[in-house]
């Protein structure tokens, strides 16, 4: 059988026209860590062989308290300043969260102010998104046609990936796209939310949206016995299956690990088993990359 065969089913025949393949770099996000320095995480991140990083959320400082990585009125020099941090460690910063819903008041004052930390960290990749309820989607539709330019001439591109709401699913994320009509607006894609958010098998919705996406969420998602994300290849998700259509795009598409963790049972408390996490979740999609890139092509 040859790769094409195996592939046929679930990738669409412009794909495998696509003489380039796609080049994953795999970046583990800092939010696994948010219950721990910033530092740590880096630390941790790059014991578990990742040379790429995506900026989380918030952490835990040394006195216990949280702070946000990067706050939205942060200079754009903290910026630049955070991602000498991780570059010192042997760390490229790829991806960072807006932290600011698409439908907010301030959504478009913050996201220019994200953009501009962006483009002073060299970091190519703005995610976003907004409520997990639909409403407002003029608004969201808008604020991301007006900053779509700005980010475009500073090197940054906006990613909204799927949350419910206005980005149910790729499907949904692919209209926008079309609507925004800029190539500063692309899909970040989460397949563990299309299944948690909707129920929605994210191997049928890839497929209406492949074209669009530039990055990945990397999460996976069970619906037996608990309702509950989870790190890849823990969950009911096929990653065979879902890299199948960007396999030959001749882009870079980062994939940022978002979720690591075990179903069931407890998140460890220990910043060393967040580590074996890391470090399980980077070799089991490295193991996928692997098999799908070196199966014989036709």
């Amino acid at each position: 059988m040859t790769r094409r065969h195996l592939l046929s089913s679930v990738l669409p025949a412009a794909a495998l026209a696509q003489p380039a393949p796609t080049r994953f770099p795999l970046a583990c996000m800092t939010l696994p860590y948010s219950a721990h320095p910033f530092e740590r995480a880096l630390a941790g991140i790059r014991r578990a062989g990742y040379s790429h990083v995506a900026w989380g959320v918030n952490h835990k400082d040394a006195q216990g308290r949280t702070q946000p990585a990067l706050a939205v009125d942060a200079p754009a020099g903290a910026a630049a300043a955070l991602a000498a941090r991780c570059r010192d460690v042997g760390l490229e910063p790829v991806m960072m969260f807006s932290t600011v819903n698409l439908e907010a008041p301030n959504a478009l004052a913050a996201h220019l102010r994200r953009i501009e930390q962006a483009a002073a960290a060299r970091i190519p990749f703005l995610l976003t998104f907004g409520k997990t309820t639909p409403g407002q989607y003029e608004a969201f539709v808008s604020n991301l046609r007006k900053m779509a330019p700005v980010a475009r001439a500073a090197g940054v591109l906006v990613v909204i990936k799927q949350h419910g709401g206005n980005t149910a699913t790729g499907e949904h994320c692919s209209r926008i796209v079309r609507e925004v009509a800029d190539e500063g607006v692309k899909i970040c894609y989460d397949a563990g939310n299309v299944l948690d958010y909707e129920n929605h098998d994210p191997i049928a919705d890839i497929q209406t949206c492949w074209r669009d996406i530039r990055a990945f969420n990397i999460k996976d998602h069970r619906n037996t016995p608990k309702d509950e994300d989870c790190g890849p290849g823990f969950g009911e998700i096929d990653h065979y299956k879902l890299f199948a259509p960007v396999l030959r795009t001749g882009l870079t598409i980062p994939l940022t690990f978002e979720n690591i963790f075990e179903p069931l049972v407890p998140r460890p408390t220990d910043p060393a088993a967040i580590d074996d996490l890391a470090r399980r979740a980077r070799e089991y999609i490295d193991t996928v990359l692997r098999g799908l890139t070196s199966y014989p092509a036709a």
